[in-house]
């Protein structure tokens, strides 16, 4: 299953409700995926662990993971989600978890 991690300054309030967002979204188009919310200081040790396939920073940052990143600004403000969201779910599909 593919791995999401959403990330904020702390990795509570806000990464958590954008992850809880995302999560009912991609289960209601039947999108198997999990969503973590952590630390944007955290991100780069998931990453080197294997244990993020995409990551999605509610914050602005042009900083390359290694992996494809999405804005969870998106999904709080509401501003472009439906774009990002179909962008995430073609992303999803194309992943290859083997």
């Amino acid at each position: 299953m593919v791995s999401i991690l959403v990330a904020c300054g702390s990795g509570i309030t806000t990464s958590a409700a954008v992850a809880a967002k995302v999560q009912k979204m991609l289960d209601e188009r039947g999108v198997p995926a999990v969503l973590k919310a952590v630390e944007m200081a955290k991100i780069d040790d998931y990453v080197a662990q294997g244990a993020a396939d995409i990551v999605m920073p509610v914050v602005k940052t042009d900083k390359d993971f290694g992996v494809p990143v999405f804005s969870g600004m998106a999904f709080l403000t509401g501003m472009g989600e439906a774009r990002e969201f179909e962008r995430l779910v073609e992303t999803i599909n194309t992943i290859d978890l083997k």
